[in-house]
């Protein structure tokens, strides 16, 4: 499900982010090989990665299968000044020109809730990138999934918005059922209560290299948590590098 309530409020709840982490671990990747030119974000948000990226020199278009989202974000490059193309699009039926680069950061990945999802977007962003081009990407791991979600209740408040979190696990398909509850200030003083509901799940890293593989991809790097180290037992996130191979 796309993000609709949470949008107007999805930036403030998500501040303490380390979006400068993200990025660096980006370009970090970028400097080993060709720089890009033109950067395709996949579940682009409210454009926090691809507005920074537009304003270092990239040519960047932003997906998302959120309109609401992609509002944000539009309006966010504005006052930015910046130029990102924003598209409304399902990343397992990407459609746009080709690419030196696509990444797709902050979990977005782990919303793909099928095996055979992951597999055909996969596919699809190998089809988007140049000869050479990059593909770089992070998700939630499995022992994330387990023990950090699990069957929590996670609770914010402040004078603008607050909200309830619940989490329900199923430990077998390594799935994660969030219920939000928010509870958003509106211009009378008043609180409007929204509701949304959101799945992700988690796969094996090896179930990822070898998806990566069959799509084509070559020079895959595994690492953990922003970093170029691998993942121990613990690590919360997943971050692969890949590359579509030059012929």
């Amino acid at each position: 499900m796309a993000y609709a309530h949470m949008a107007a409020v999805y930036d403030k709840l998500m501040a303490d982010s380390p979006y400068d982490q993200w990025l660096d671990w980006v370009e970090s990747n970028w400097e080993k090989g060709d720089k890009p030119k033109q950067v395709i974000d996949l579940g682009c948000g409210t454009g926090t990665i691809a507005i920074p990226l537009a304003k270092r020199g990239y040519r960047v278009t932003g997906v998302d299968l959120s309109a609401e989202m992609l509002a944000v974000a539009y309006d966010k490059m504005r006052q930015a000044q910046a130029d990102v193309n924003w598209v409304e699009q399902d990343m397992r039926e990407l459609e746009l020109p080709v690419a030196d680069a696509v990444i797709s950061l902050c979990d977005s990945l782990s919303y793909l809730t099928e095996e055979e999802d992951v597999q055909e977007t996969f596919r699809r962003v190998y089809a988007h990138l140049v000869e050479g081009g990059s593909f770089l990407f992070d998700v939630h791991s499995p022992y994330k999934m387990l023990h950090i979600f699990g069957d929590e209740t996670f609770t914010y408040m402040d004078d603008e918005v607050s909200y309830i979190w619940q989490c329900f696990c199923d430990p077998l398909r390594l799935e994660v059922e969030h219920q939000l509850t928010f509870f958003i200030r509106q211009e009378n003083g008043l609180y409007e209560r929204m509701e949304e509901e959101h799945f992700q799940r988690a796969y094996q890293p090896i179930q990822l290299i070898r998806w990566l593989k069959d799509a084509g991809f070559e020079d895959i790097v595994l690492s953990a948590d922003y970093s170029n180290q691998p993942p121990h037992e613990k690590s919360d996130r997943l971050f692969f590098a890949a590359r579509k191979p030059k012929r």
